[in-house]
């Protein structure tokens, strides 16, 4: 990564830096967890270029820019999101019925629901 910055390495009494988004050098890559310790591609390469730019700018005209799920509770909050209903892990697709706006904090609610699923605890 060009122009990242050098960190300690998480890794107690470890004495080696790193550039690691994760934070863990070369030898301790096995204790990190989670997406960032996945080659995950460009947004590009995950589905989300330029077509995706074009369904999100609609998505976010249709919903006004508000977050659906908050609305769906009587609370006005801005989206920062296009958001899969059914997530594409779990066979969503990319139909403007399976899209919705969504603030930062139903987002991360959202996924985390999601991740717990996925990993058999929700």
């Amino acid at each position: 990564m060009p122009g990242a910055i050098p960190t300690p390495c998480r890794a107690a009494t470890c004495p080696a830096v790193t550039i690691n988004r994760n934070g863990y050098c070369d030898a301790h890559q096995d204790k990190a967890s989670g997406w960032m310790n996945q080659d995950r591609g460009s947004s590009a390469e995950r589905g989300y270029g330029g077509r995706w730019k074009r369904i999100r700018a609609r998505i976010m005209r249709r919903d006004k820019a508000l977050c659906q799920p908050c609305l769906a509770e009587g609370k006005v909050m801005p989206a920062v999101a296009v958001d899969h209903i059914i997530n594409k892990a779990e066979g969503g697709t990319d139909a403007d019925e399976n899209l919705q706006a969504i603030c930062k904090r139903c987002h991360k609610l959202k996924t985390q629901q999601e991740s717990l699923r996925a990993r058999g605890r929700g």
